[in-house]
């Protein structure tokens, strides 16, 4: 057996150890008090950035470029792993998570700029849902910008779009609170890695307006590009 899957089993016998009784509650069902849409870079540690550790708590979805959109034969819908919780157990509030030096946006600012290299099928089509909208975000960057700058502007722009999505959507009821996030682990907004920044509230992207509506989180609201 490969040592890797030993020891995840190992620390699995602690996981089981510890939440024996955390599950009595949730047996029968869940109703999470928020769906998180991360992306799924291992760097990107879903649950735990949050300091959750109780079950039934966070509905945790995760892709590449933390999308909440999917292609079908009827278009372009919200994804149905997105929607689940909010229509089945009552969830009222959706945070998008996006992350510094995202993958998934490299390579879709590298196709859109002409470097991109060949892909797998399955890769190229997540990037190919991340393209269309970071286009425009590409042509409004700052041409002194970095590559590295560049790409951590676009991270807010994708969070911006997805966040979009939600609102627009009308599978999502109106209540449903929708927050746009920044997972930091590279000193971008500031020197704690770890840390989340909120970047957009029910698709307000104004540092401002964001900070003046909501005051008790101000000190997190931060932006690295209000274009």
């Amino acid at each position: 057996m490969d040592p890797t899957v030993v020891d995840l089993l190992e620390r699995n016998a602690d996981h089981a150890e510890e939440f024996e009784d955390r599950f009595d509650a949730v047996q029968d069902g869940q109703q999470p008090a928020v769906i998180t849409v991360c992306c799924s870079d291992s760097r990107v540690l879903q649950d735990h950035m949050w300091e959750n550790d109780e079950p039934g708590q966070v509905f945790t979805c995760a892709n590449i470029g933390n999308r909440v959109c999917q292609r079908t034969d009827a278009g372009t819908v919200v994804s149905g792993d997105v929607l689940y919780p909010i229509v089945h157990t009552g969830t009222e509030t959706a945070v998008v998570v996006g992350h510094t030096g995202c993958g998934a946006v490299t390579a879709a600012y590298d196709a859109i700029t002409g470097d991109a290299t060949g892909e797998p099928a399955g890769i190229e089509h997540c990037i190919g849902l991340l393209t269309p909208h970071l286009e425009a975000g590409v042509e409004t960057l700052p041409a002194d910008v970095s590559r590295t700058e560049a790409i951590n502007r676009l991270v807010e722009y994708n969070v911006d779009h997805q966040v979009a999505a939600l609102v627009e959507s009308e599978a999502v009821p109106g209540s449903v609170d929708i927050v746009g996030v920044v997972y930091d682990f590279q000193d971008v907004y500031a020197d704690r890695r770890g840390e989340v920044h909120v970047v957009n509230v029910d698709d307000e992207t104004g540092v401002d307006a964001l900070r003046d509506a909501h005051p008790a989180i101000a000190a997190r609201i931060e932006r690295r590009w209000e274009y």
